[in-house]
């Protein structure tokens, strides 16, 4: 393993390290431990309930990627597939994708660049989907964003930044246009390959079951992240504060392994926008971290027992 590899490894963890010594310099370790003691565990099992079903939808889904290339692995795999995915990229991020693939490699003898390709298809759909949740909390809570930027930045700034935004937009857009090498051209295949993906799950058989599972894949996080909420007593999030708590717990997972430390920060500081107390929006934000996290490490787990037992016969 060289350096490069070593580094993405270790400072994601020193980062997470650094990032939980932050959250609980915001709530006393005895504060939230009360807060773990005195929650509703029915609610927190229920959006865990909500969890299992995305990642049951997301393995059946993935059969509508794969049935076109001429492959129908058995839904136990791809499901096994799944959470061993969600495992591994609790460690290694991203790596997760390349172990699900290798799943199906070893075990239903699908060609890993294949099984690989699909997923990356998969990701796309996920990337509309998080910037469609975000275009939605745009619309609901325009006024309440507008009044906060209006309240925080000046006006005339916010125009300008804009009106700057849009011609470099613009301008940018032309250079990659014409870019045939370097940074610019990776900028330019990425938005190609990005189009082709979007349209290629319009091209496909079941392309409407596919559609299907894909919203409702993002609709149990939603639930997910509601559910929870009652656990803890008191606490009460409007609907556009789950929105915009939801979305800012979803980037903090996407920045470090599994938003390790900074799922509490990012969820509690979305919440203090609609003035949740800090405590009980950092105790939330640890217990949802800790519900999911503690998910994926039991059923990961599992799934690595279970692949070469179910598929002894392999």
């Amino acid at each position: 393993m060289n350096i490069k590899k070593i580094l993405k490894t270790i400072l994601p963890l020193i980062l997470g390290g650094f990032l939980v010594w932050y959250s609980l310099s915001k709530i006393s370790l005895d504060v939230l431990i009360g807060y773990f003691k005195e929650a509703h565990y029915s609610w927190i099992f229920l959006g865990l309930f909500f969890g299992v079903l995305s990642h049951l939808s997301r393995a059946y889904r993935w059969k509508f990627m794969l049935e076109p290339i001429g492959f129908k692995p058995k839904f136990t795999n791809s499901v096994l597939a799944v959470l061993v995915g969600y495992l591994v990229n609790l460690a290694l991020p991203r790596a997760g994708e390349v172990s699900r693939a290798l799943v199906l490699t070893n075990y239903e003898d699908v060609p890993f660049e294949k099984g690989f390709g699909t997923i990356v298809a998969e990701r796309i759909a996920d990337l509309i989907m998080m910037l469609s949740i975000i275009l939605i909390t745009l619309f609901v809570q325009f006024d309440f964003i507008y009044d906060l930027l209006v309240k925080n930045f000046n006006p005339t700034k916010i125009i300008i930044g804009l009106t700057v935004l849009i011609i470099a937009f613009y301008i940018l857009t032309s250079f990659v246009k014409k870019a045939e090498s370097g940074f610019l051209f990776k900028i330019k295949t990425f938005i190609t390959g990005l189009g082709e993906g979007v349209t290629s799950i319009f091209k496909m058989k079941n392309k409407w079951a596919f559609i299907f599972h894909t919203v409702f894949i993002w609709a149990m996080y939603v639930c997910m992240f509601w559910a929870t909420i009652p656990a803890i007593d008191g606490l009460d999030i409007p609907f556009g504060g789950i929105l915009i708590g939801f979305i800012a717990g979803g980037f903090s997972i996407a920045a470090t392994n599994g938003g390790i430390g900074l799922y509490p920060i990012a969820v509690a500081g979305a919440l203090a926008l609609f003035d949740i107390p800090t405590e009980p929006a950092t105790a939330f934000g640890w217990i949802m971290w800790t519900a999911q996290t503690a998910m994926i490490i039991v059923f990961g787990g599992l799934a690595f027992l279970l692949l070469p037992i179910y598929n002894k016969n392999k």
